[in-house]
């Protein structure tokens, strides 16, 4: 991509973020980062998926977001508003794509610098052929699903409907954003985030025409029924992409509910949220199951280590207004006065984290696109490392 257009670019996309305050200072660090890996490709594809991906996503994240933050809570107590997103959160989502498009990139080089060396041109190297790099695939791929993902999240929560554990044999109910839960309203928003990337791609893609067939491996150029054919594949694996999400969430990835509200807990970042009983995250070990005990731990974790003693339960402070749960009272309880947690887990197992799991996901829908278009075009998965 053109020096020209990519730096004034990068510099409105790291502006619009930082007024916004829709990225931390280094996930707009991350983000820089990445438009650069991006711009690097001589083509203007992966830049504008980028660009594409991250104006969609944060226009839907804004989408009734005061309604949105009272379906969850914040693991720190307050609603589930989500803050801004962490350099984690952007590599994430855009890591491998990254990785893609920089091999993509050399990939391009050696092809037209070998085609200069025979006195060749260097023409067919610079587009898109029919049953062509497969590497192209995996990085469109990669944010068709993002940004499927990205939509059926936000906006499936809006859902009427409560969603259903798609890992549960029984679909059942659970509650608003919990890990594999899916709704109708959620799957159609997907499909239609997968559709905005594939749009883009088509419009940007550098397809090869009638006067450059042949002059590569592969050498098809592209039709209409061709053009079809592409867009409706990526569309559906990129759904398939928040398909998959929600069945390693539900799988891998624990969601936690308040027993008082009903809701469920999210942690900032997209990291573990801790449940009752969980250990302890500042002492490593398993808290005792009286209240003097918790409330000693929460008084002494920024201080001295802490201190086993038996106090009686009336003794244990609460808020003025005598709600041991507020918020606001750092010297609240973590439980119930009758001893039973007051986080418990909804489902999943606690193995990865909101993150990872996005990363997985992005990861395998890339290359298995990949693999996919290569069974399609005949072209085996080793051409990806040689121009």
């Amino acid at each position: 991509m053109k020096a020209i257009i990519a730096v004034p670019a990068t510099l409105a996309l790291v502006y619009r973020a930082y007024a916004h305050k829709s990225l931390t200072p280094l996930g707009i660090v991350a983000a820089a980062l990445t438009a650069a890996a991006h711009a690097v490709h001589p083509w203007n594809l992966p830049f504008v998926l980028l660009c594409v991906f991250f104006l969609a996503g944060t226009r839907v994240t804004k989408i009734k977001a005061d309604v949105k933050a009272g379906l969850t809570l914040n693991s720190q107590g307050s609603s589930g508003a989500e803050g801004p997103r962490t350099h984690v959160q952007v590599l994430a989502n855009s890591l491998a794509a990254s990785l893609l498009s920089l091999l993509h990139a050399y990939q391009l080089r050696l092809r037209r610098d070998a085609a200069v060396s025979r006195g060749e041109s260097s023409e067919g190297s610079s587009c898109y052929q029919w049953g062509g790099d497969l590497l192209v695939v995996g990085i469109i791929a990669n944010y068709a699903a993002v940004c499927a993902d990205t939509f059926s999240s936000e906006l499936g929560i809006l859902s009427s409907s409560p969603p259903r554990l798609i890992t549960s044999l029984s679909l059942r109910k659970v509650p608003r954003g919990t890990n594999g839960g899916v709704t109708l309203w959620g799957l159609v928003a997907g499909l239609l985030g997968s559709v905005i990337i594939v749009t883009a791609s088509l419009v940007f893609l550098p397809l090869c025409g009638e006067d450059t067939q042949g002059k590569f491996s592969g050498g098809g150029s592209w039709t209409l029924s061709r053009k079809a054919t592409l867009a409706l594949g990526l569309t559906l694996w990129g759904a398939l992409g928040s398909l998959l999400d929600s069945f390693l969430g539900g799988w891998f990835q624990r969601s936690v509910r308040d027993v008082r509200s009903g809701k469920i807990v999210e942690g900032d970042g997209g990291v573990r949220v801790i449940a009752s009983g969980d250990v302890d995250p500042f002492t490593h070990e398993r808290p005792e199951k009286t209240i003097a005990v918790i409330t000693d731990q929460i008084l002494h974790r920024g201080g001295s280590p802490v201190r086993k003693r038996s106090t009686p339960a009336a003794e244990v402070k609460t808020s003025p207004a005598g709600d041991p749960y507020d918020p606001k009272d750092k010297h609240r309880s973590s439980h119930f006065g009758d001893m039973k947690p007051t986080r418990v887990a909804e489902s999943g197992l606690d193995l990865l984290d909101n993150n990872q799991v996005n990363f997985l996901m992005a990861f395998i829908i890339s290359v298995s696109a990949m693999v996919a278009a290569g069974w399609y075009w005949g072209l085996p998965l080793r051409s990806i490392f040689r121009p």
